[in-house]
């Protein structure tokens, strides 16, 4: 039997947390099998600091979280230096994650999805997506040869939530579900954030997407629209 290749996984997310909470579980899950993962977050999320602290400081404290997520499972984790909620929907932006994509060699990649109460969510879609049609092409030249990430997904976040329809369900073991709990407590505002039961509301969602694929737990995935089509040879 031949060995299975390993896979990069390349996770971004507008803000620092976005895709460590949606996604988690499936990264870990790639993690425990011998996957590199990547998380790249466009902004790292600052604005949303508790009461009384200095931003500047929370958001070396994002950074941090950033990172101690990706070394749990093994991987690593970038954050821009873009201020939260000024992220730009541009060329620029366009050519930056491009960069990532291809000097990480991203054979998957998941994001947001389209629709989102969080403009920088939005941007973030709109950007990664061309992002990975430019990595593609050689006739964009960067720094970096073109690389073609094969797959791309949209994870389900409740802040995403307008027309999100699960499309692809993706389960994973209770080690991988411990794995990701253990990773994504080093986030504050995961743990800590008095506005919203995030790390509750994940993990019942988890197990939710697992009972409905019959098994333990699970993530939910949209995917492009033009991908959404099953060949088969007879209705079997």
């Amino acid at each position: 039997m031949s060995e299975r290749k390993k896979l990069t996984v390349l996770a971004i997310g507008g803000h620092v947390g976005d895709a460590e909470l949606t996604a988690g579980g499936v990264l870990s899950s790639h993690a425990l099998k011998g996957d590199r993962i990547v998380t790249l977050a466009l902004t790292a999320g600052e604005r949303g600091v508790p009461a009384g602290r200095d931003m500047a400081d929370y958001r070396e404290q994002k950074v941090r979280e950033a990172k101690a997520f990706a070394a749990e499972l093994g991987g690593e984790a970038i954050v821009f230096d873009i201020p939260d909620g000024e992220l730009r929907d541009n060329e620029e932006m366009r050519y930056r994650v491009c960069d990532v994509i291809r000097e990480v060699k991203a054979d998957i990649i998941i994001t947001h999805f389209k629709n989102s109460m969080h403009k920088d969510h939005m941007s973030t879609h709109r950007i990664v997506n061309d992002a990975r049609y430019y990595a593609a092409l050689p006739t964009f030249v960067r720094e970096k040869p073109a690389h073609f990430a094969s797959r791309l997904y949209y994870a389900e976040n409740w802040e995403d939530a307008v027309d999100y329809k699960p499309y692809v369900y993706v389960d994973f073991t209770d080690e991988a579900f411990e794995l990701w709990v253990k990773a994504v407590s080093h986030h504050w505002f995961v743990t800590g954030s008095k506005s919203y039961e995030y790390l509750e509301y994940y993990k019942h969602l988890k197990r939710v997407r697992g009972i409905e694929a019959r098994k333990r737990y699970a993530e939910t995935f949209m995917i492009p629209e033009e991908n959404m089509r099953l060949l088969k040879s007879d209705l079997l």
